[in-house]
């Protein structure tokens, strides 16, 4: 009996092949068409939002869902065309993430979103080379170095520590010689987004390294390793790390006695108020500095009216929280690259959810992107080539009495190819 096989394989073996060109696609707008009933855009969605995360995961699938409500019942769709959200739980595990990428596959799909860089890096190896184009809200570098299908929607965690590095060294630091900075890393790429940074770049910005430790998300001490640290007498203190474990390493770092003389930073994973919350006390994150590639809740941007208004409807206790403003800015960035490609393109080339549309989409929506500024909740994103870093500015904010304060406003990260360098990962 002949094997039967699969639209899934089928999709990869053609894409592999070149078999699909979207070079003969009719350039057309949707000036002159109109939404049938029954025509949708569908889009992946993929939060962990259980596991050992759900305290991001959980606002951040909260998010995606209320902001496209809004876009489908408010803003009508894309040029009529309802987008259809296919979520799944990644329940942060390895295993279960290629599964749901074949199912978005499956489900024709035209592209999909992760929450966090973890999850991407997992996808990618379904994704990549079956062209299925992945934008990720939370990334590393080895999610797009070198860059092929996958996409940043804001700077990554290696940005937030050369944000945070220069700004450090420049306004707080006031020795003479370099400054010791340690790092404490969560064992996945949130954690060495960090690092790959400082390995790049800490010896042109004029900072040593004197330590590098790694902890687990379900980790409850970190006494030992911060002991380690300790020996290491360091002036700064780097955590790239969920919002959870950065708690515990706070209050232990506290409990021995290195801060508040010690400086903290933290990439934009775990400073969230879900990290004010998960400390107990104020003094616990008193002074910390984070990185985070959005404006705060109690700013003025345009965007936020509308996203509080539907955060109150249907999830107040995810209020003031940085996860669910950081994906329901993904659901806009995602909409502006769908109503690009219907513009572009038409619907017709993407309904099929095939390697076709697949490419139309990036190509005629993704890589299209050029200063569009998300409601004003994150910087602009734009697509260059070379660089699948759509956002690429971020702000640095410090916490006082609780709060979360922004101490410098927005600065582009610099586009840094890791892949040139030889210890990064191929």
């Amino acid at each position: 009996m002949q094997k039967r096989i699969s639209r899934r394989d089928f999709l990869k073996l053609a894409g592999a092949a070149g078999i699909f060109s979207t070079t003969g696609l009719t350039l057309s707008t949707s000036c002159g068409a109109k939404a049938q009933p029954g025509q949708v855009l569908k889009v992946g969605l993929m939060t962990p939002s259980t596991g050992p995360v759900p305290e991001k995961g959980k606002p951040g699938q909260h998010g995606l869902e209320d902001c496209y409500e809004y876009i489908n019942t408010e803003l009508g769709g894309v040029h009529g065309y309802q987008i259809q959200p296919v979520w799944r739980d990644s329940g942060y595990n390895a295993s279960q993430v290629p599964l749901i990428v074949n199912e978005f596959i499956d489900q024709g799909c035209i592209l999909f979103t992760t929450h966090s860089s973890t999850e991407m890096n997992w996808a990618k190896a379904i994704s990549d080379p079956a062209e299925f184009p992945g934008i990720a809200t939370y990334t590393s570098q080895t999610n797009y170095h070198p860059p092929q299908h996958v996409y940043g929607q804001m700077p990554d965690y290696g940005d937030d520590w050369v944000a945070f590095a220069k700004y450090y060294k420049e306004m707080i630091w006031k020795g003479s010689a370099n400054p010791k900075m340690a790092l404490h890393l969560l064992n996945n790429p949130t954690g060495k987004g960090a690092e790959y940074a400082a390995d790049a770049m800490a010896a042109q910005i004029g900072i040593d390294i004197v330590a590098k430790e790694e902890h687990a998300a379900t980790d409850a001490s970190a006494i030992e390793s911060l002991s380690r640290i300790k020996t290491k007498n360091p002036d700064v203190l780097f955590i790239s790390s969920t919002p959870q474990p950065t708690a515990v390493i706070l209050k232990d770092a506290r409990s021995l006695g290195m801060t508040p003389a010690m400086t903290v930073g933290s990439a934009h994973a775990g400073f969230t108020k879900a990290l004010i919350d998960l400390a107990g006390s104020n003094e616990v994150v008193e002074g910390v500095y984070g990185a985070f590639p959005t404006v705060t809740w109690e700013e003025g941007a345009s965007g936020l009216a509308k996203a509080s208004q539907y955060l109150q409807k249907n999830n107040p206790d995810d209020a003031n929280n940085m996860d669910y403003l950081s994906t329901w800015a993904t659901a806009l960035v995602v909409a502006q690259v769908l109503k690009l490609a219907v513009e572009n393109v038409g619907y017709d080339a993407l309904k099929n959810g095939d390697v076709a549309s697949w490419r139309a989409v990036e190509k005629e929506g993704i890589q299209r992107l050029n200063g569009y500024n998300v409601e004003s909740i994150q910087g602009p994103v734009k697509y260059t080539s070379g660089d699948n870093r759509l956002g690429k500015s971020l702000r640095l904010y410090k916490i006082t009495g609780g709060n979360i304060g922004m101490i410098q406003d927005w600065t582009e990260a610099p586009f840094i190819k890791y892949e040139d360098f030889s210890w990064f990962p191929k």
